[in-house]
């Protein structure tokens, strides 16, 4: 009787190393020799402080940019030898979301449908406004969209041509309390059909909500890495004390706004999204 086949990483990175030239024959070394491992269908946090080499990591990954050394593969395809191949298979979401304000949130789903050659493209639109929530704002200008409106119309369409692995760099930059809730429940979607997420945080709560798996990028190097359960048993055992729990300002914050975004106990005849 043969063994299961165990399914290969959806990421695996060996040995990555990134430098850059400075004046006076400096470098600075930005990556200095990164390992990991994404399994497939998982969300996979990269967790670091500024500078710390996230976005150079993604960079990497998905062929802007090469690495100095080490090697890396995405879906079984390298990221050096099979580039065109590796962008066939992933999405990549920036910082900042990509969306054309002067369309609709249906006319920008429908245009990178067209311009990626895919069949039906009204209809992949709607499935996409279905899934994020988005379908009563589909026809409106996405100039009116809130920030967190904007972040899920921005991932929707990251997803058009179902890539298997989606990179998000920093997600949430920006985004307020709610918008940010709305977009980390539109990741769990994501894993939960099936998709590869990576995404770059600094934010240790978005980590800790969000990941499978967390890794600590620091200085250019992995100095932590495991389920969150598993980095916590690094630190000494925590003495039980009793403490009465305090809300948290998030906690307050959604209590007195509301669920949609009005203050509890007042009336408002506009939508203000």
């Amino acid at each position: 009787m043969s063994a299961p086949t165990v399914a290969a990483p959806a990421i695996r990175v060996r040995g990555l190393e990134k430098s850059y030239k400075l004046p006076r024959s400096r470098k600075l070394h930005v990556l200095r020799g990164v390992d990991l491992e994404v399994e497939r269908g998982s969300i996979f946090a990269l967790l670091g402080s500024n500078g710390a080499g996230k976005t150079t990591v993604v960079r990497i990954l998905s062929t802007l940019l090469k690495a100095d050394a080490g090697a890396a593969d995405v879906n079984g395809f390298d990221v050096a030898g099979k580039a065109a191949d590796v962008r066939e298979s992933i999405s990549l979401t920036g910082q900042f979301a990509a969306v054309d304000e002067v369309l609709s949130g249906r006319e920008n789903l429908v245009l990178v449908a067209q311009l990626r050659h895919r069949k039906d493209p009204a209809r992949i639109a709607d499935e996409l406004l279905a899934r994020f929530s988005l379908t009563e704002a589909g026809t409106r200008r996405v100039a009116t969209y809130s920030g967190g409106m904007r972040r899920r119309l921005d991932i929707a369409m990251s997803l058009i041509g179902e890539p298997r692995v989606v990179f998000l760099d920093e997600p949430t930059t920006g985004l307020d309390p709610e918008a940010r809730l709305e977009v980390w429940d539109a990741v769990r979607k994501l894993a939960a059909a099936g998709t590869t997420v990576l995404l770059t945080t600094q934010d240790l709560d978005e980590a800790e909500q969000l990941a499978d798996r967390i890794a600590i990028l620091h200085r250019g190097r992995i100095i932590a890495n495991g389920t969150l359960d598993e980095l916590k048993r690094l630190l000494p055992p925590a003495k039980v004390e009793y403490v009465q729990k305090q809300p948290s300002l998030e906690e307050v914050f959604l209590a007195i706004v509301g669920d949609d975004g009005t203050e509890t106990g007042t009336e408002t005849t506009e939508d203000a999204s």
